[in-house]
């Protein structure tokens, strides 16, 4: 098998969306209102946490979906997508709801139907649009492809009703894309990945904090300090929406019950190995153990990374980033053998820290590597998947991004 390493570039802004644009006036006989685009992310550390009250602390991706869009006056939906063949998909937006539609249109009409809940207001949300979608985050990689989409369409439709489009504004949206993903698509996930799309700023990731949604910048300057962070895909596909998620979801919510807390967030880590006994005295709890033991420790690791790089050492965080990957694949039980395989070969070859990144079940992992030694570690990643007879990976540079915008 080939192992030479296959990198995946995002494109230019401008040229991209000018070339929807004309894609669309061929779709649909029409110029768009507009063209907008929000990014995929990669979190740096923070996972299975968004869903506990914990700290996330993701980037935006350089990687965008993009969508351009006319509003109609009828109730109905038409979105095509560029990267579908199965051609235009037509939603009346009166049946929206729960379950319905199915497929990946859920994430594009789900969101009009859930602004209105969240209580944006304009005939818009049922009126219905025109969408084409040309989508440059890798679908199935972990790396968010369904949150950058409805975020792409929650920026346009905010856009053309005049909502606004400050970080109060973009935390609104953010909560219509979570209750769109968890409702309409079925995908029982956190709020990590709409709020990193929509409230991300260009040259930093933002610590998220999920009991209250509130959101600060920091600063992440790899390229100063000599390093960067190689993406890579494994290419082995997971779905949020399957149960192995909703059940990690619920094991954690059972064992803040049995604890007595709203969220695992309220367990002090000083106080873990007390919750543990607790847990464990239920009938599953060995399994709650674990995932306590996860999250609070995971939660933990967030909050030590953001006091490093706020200190500038970036250079310092590789051991938590380890940590936490041990501590999914251990405790968490959310790796697979491609996500091992890479993490354990980048650790082998020279990477400061290495994870899984993401939900989870396949998707991608992401090495913290000297800037001189990236292209070591792709070789050493490609030659490894190829050994095993695997299908070869993709890698990305996770160069911090700006979030969804206007882009024509």
């Amino acid at each position: 098998m080939n192992s030479t390493p296959e990198f995946f570039d995002a494109p230019e802004r401008a040229s991209a969306a000018t070339a929807l644009a004309a894609a669309f006036r061929d779709a649909f006989g029409t110029d768009p209102a507009g063209v907008w685009s929000a990014p995929g992310r990669v979190n740096l550390v923070g996972e299975h946490v968004d869903y506990t009250g914990g700290l996330c602390l993701p980037l935006a991706l350089p990687h965008r979906t993009f969508v351009a869009l006319n509003p109609r006056a009828d109730g109905v939906v038409r979105v095509r997508s560029r990267q579908e063949a199965a051609g235009e998909v037509v939603v009346t937006l009166a049946d929206v709801g729960a379950g319905s539609p199915d497929g990946w249109a859920a994430y594009v009409a789900g969101v009009p139907w859930a602004m209105g809940r969240k209580g944006f207001d304009g005939d818009l949300l049922t009126e219905g649009f025109d969408a084409l979608v040309d989508g440059h985050v890798p679908y199935g990689s972990g790396l968010s492809s369904s949150a950058a989409l409805e975020c792409a369409v929650a920026v346009a439709l905010g856009d053309l009703l005049g909502a606004p489009l400050d970080d109060a504004g973009r935390a609104a949206l953010a909560g219509a894309c979570v209750l769109a993903e968890n409702v309409v698509a079925g995908a029982n996930t956190g709020g990590m990945d709409q709020a990193a799309s929509l409230r991300c700023h260009e040259g930093g990731a933002i610590l998220l904090d999920t009991r209250d949604d509130t959101v600060s910048q920091v600063a992440l300057d790899l390229a100063g300090a000599g390093l960067a962070l190689l993406v890579v895909d494994t290419r082995a596909e997971h779905s949020h929406a399957g149960g192995e998620y909703g059940q990690r979801r619920a094991d954690v919510e059972r064992a803040a019950e049995i604890l007595g807390v709203p969220t695992l967030r309220e367990v002090d880590p000083a106080d873990l190995d007390a919750a543990l006994e607790r847990v464990g005295s239920a009938p599953d709890g060995d399994v709650l153990r674990r995932r306590v033991r996860h999250a609070v420790t995971e939660i933990d690791r967030v909050a030590r990374t953001a006091e490093l790089l706020r200190a500038g050492r970036a250079g310092d965080v590789g051991g938590l980033l380890d940590a936490s990957h041990d501590s999914l694949r251990d405790d968490y039980e959310v790796s697979c053998r491609e996500l091992d395989l890479t993490v354990d070969v980048a650790r082998a070859h020279g990477a400061l820290g290495a994870r899984m990144t993401g939900g989870g079940f396949g998707g991608s992992a992401i090495a913290l590597v000297a800037a001189d030694r990236v292209g070591a570690v792709a070789d050493a990643v490609a030659a490894a998947f190829a050994e095993q007879d695997l299908r070869a990976p993709r890698f990305l540079a996770a160069l911090p991004s700006e979030g969804a915008g206007r882009d024509l």
